[in-house]
């Protein structure tokens, strides 16, 4: 997932950059191996920090040696949650902007996640949401998204990411 091949089909800062600034508190669901922790990171500046929340404590190791690498561990924060709960009730209106790319699929609950997501964000919060065409169908992603609107959250734009059923939604 951090392959530098990768970056041939998805510039993760042409992605972000429209959403994440100098600053901004990100919360990343599922960073793996950190394909768009380390540019998101970038771009929230010295002044920003990285919530990184994933299942798999070996991923978090592996993401904080890349991140340890490359010089920027005092931007992030990995934290590893429970297959139930990012548990992350502690971040309640204090995120700018969540990423959750290729995750929500595999989340037991996604009404759960979804609800959880949308109490950490700021009003007016950004959540990008995007789901791999070949994991997703089309019909699964709208059913998705309808429990994130159902949450609370305001469909501001689909995107055109590279193989992906992919939207931008606000807390409003």
């Amino acid at each position: 997932m951090a392959s530098p091949l990768r970056r041939l089909f998805l510039n993760p800062e042409k992605t972000l950059s429209p959403y994440v600034r100098s600053g901004m508190t990100v919360l990343e669901v599922g960073p793996g191996m950190g394909f768009f922790t380390l540019p998101l990171a970038k771009l929230v500046g010295e002044t920003g920090q990285i919530i990184c929340v994933d299942v798999q404590e070996k991923m978090l190791k592996n993401l904080r040696k890349r991140v340890d690498n490359a010089g920027l561990l005092w931007r992030i924060e990995t934290r590893l949650c429970a297959d139930s709960s990012l548990q992350i009730d502690d971040l309640k209106a204090k995120i700018d902007f969540v990423l959750a790319f290729a995750v929500v699929h595999e989340v037991p609950d996604a009404k759960k996640l979804f609800t959880e997501i949308f109490n950490s964000l700021k009003s007016g919060g950004v959540l990008l949401f995007s789901e791999p065409v070949g994991h997703v169908t089309r019909e699964e992603f709208d059913i998705t998204l309808s429990i994130a609107q159902n949450v609370g959250f305001q469909i501001l734009d689909s995107l055109k990411i590279n193989r992906s059923h992919s939207v931008t939604m606000k807390r409003v």
